[in-house]
């Protein structure tokens, strides 16, 4: 069971457990790259930014977002309460790699949203560029 613990004004609700659906906390998943911006895989990004709409964490989405394709504001709605990913495929997005794509759904109290993105690195990091 996911819990989310009170978010003091300003900052992005804390998570006990990962939200992206991997077995470990989110201190030690998603949060260290909300902390610092470098996940090393176009899947670790994508299990990220998931994690960052149900944190709440609208900065990490703009600054993860490929310049080229990134709207000028990015918002969380916080009445959207998210539930569960399921990732589907990817292609590429390793380590030494430049480029991939990671379909995915992404489940909430009033839907679904299914994607393929696609992802590449800039400056050395990986960023989202839109659907594939």
């Amino acid at each position: 069971m996911r819990r989310i613990l009170p978010q003091p004004a300003g900052e992005t609700a804390r998570v006990s457990t990962c939200p992206c659906g991997l077995p470990a906390s989110y201190d030690a998943c998603c949060g260290r790259y909300h902390r610092d911006g470098g996940a090393p895989t176009a899947e670790a990004l994508m299990r990220s930014r998931y994690s960052a709409f149900v944190v709440g964490d609208a900065a990490y989405l703009h600054a993860t977002w490929d310049p080229d394709t990134r709207p000028r504001r990015v918002t969380v709605d916080p009445g959207t309460r998210w539930t569960r990913l399921e990732v589907l495929d990817r292609t590429g997005g390793g380590l030494f790699e430049s480029a991939g794509t990671v379909g995915f759904r992404a489940h909430h109290d009033g839907g679904v949203v299914a994607e393929d993105s696609r992802f590449r690195r800039v400056a050395g990091r990986w960023v989202y560029v839109g659907p594939a």
